[in-house]
């Protein structure tokens, strides 16, 4: 099990919740064909394993995650959307509950960074993707973040955070690290590419600052903060109100790179 350095906290979960496979999953949408089964692992509130099962549709879905609280959030939403042909359960990474060669694709969005051992976790997940099938996972690079205006409190925000998901064992910058991890743990075929988030409309870097001014105050980041005597409550307030300050600029610009790659599982004797 690893230390998931966001949490999970109704704040973190109604964020994610927002993720589409259009704004999460674009590189892997042309691979995706009816009838197809897939694996999604670290799921969080399902909202991307939804926009993919409606892709491979009426081929099996599972979605794992470590976290109950976020299993129970997906199947939430499956019953919303009516989803027939979704499975949602907890699941460790490292050692998956399924038989070899069980799924035509494995995916994974933003789980490698939060990981001591990625590499072994992407040899896990090569080892129930079927041989022709496909790996995809996408993981961003909190370096390469920025924004406009300038703010103090937000660079303190970013400062703070990769010191923490590196306490915890994680690398923030999993994203330049990918090619290396899937060459690491014997994937073939791998391609790499690179896609951004970016928030610049007045709703976006709005939706966007008081996300985090709320997930600053209210979930596992301020208290993990706190507890490896990174900051301070006190501090914390000020980064919030630094994030909510953000958000009502008018000239509010924020963006984010991810790395992704598409890769044939390692072969058997990599086993």
């Amino acid at each position: 099990m690893s230390f998931y350095s966001h949490g999970h906290s109704p704040s973190v979960l109604a964020s994610h919740g927002t993720r589409s496979a259009a704004d999460s999953a674009a590189y892997l949408v042309p691979e995706l064909s009816p009838g197809m089964s897939l694996l999604d692992i670290g799921c969080g509130p399902g909202s991307i394993t939804l926009d993919l099962a409606e892709l491979v549709a009426p081929g099996p879905v599972v979605g794992t995650d470590q976290s109950p609280a976020a299993v129970n959030s997906a199947a939430d939403a499956a019953r919303a959307r009516h989803s027939s042909n979704v499975t949602f359960m907890t699941a460790d990474v490292y050692a998956l509950p399924f038989e070899d060669e069980s799924f035509d694709l494995v995916h994974a969005h933003q789980v490698l960074q939060h990981l001591p051992d990625p590499v072994l976790a992407l040899r896990e997940m090569s080892h129930v993707c079927r041989p022709d099938g496909v790996m995809a996972v996408r993981d961003a690079d909190y370096a390469s973040m920025a924004w406009f205006p300038e703010s103090p409190g937000l660079s303190r925000w970013l400062e703070i955070y990769r010191a923490m998901a590196r306490a915890n064992h994680g690398e923030p910058d999993a994203g330049r690290h990918l090619k290396s991890w899937a060459r690491k743990a014997g994937l073939r075929e791998v391609r790499v590419t690179a896609s951004s988030w970016c928030y610049a409309t007045e709703e976006g870097t709005r939706w966007w600052g008081d996300s985090w001014a709320a997930r600053v105050r209210a979930s596992s980041y301020g208290s993990r903060a706190v507890e490896l005597g990174l900051s301070t409550p006190a501090e914390l307030d000020e980064i919030s109100e630094a994030w909510e300050s953000w958000a009502g600029e008018p000239d509010a610009w924020f963006a984010m790179l991810h790395t992704e790659i598409l890769a044939r599982p390692a072969l058997p004797t990599a086993k």
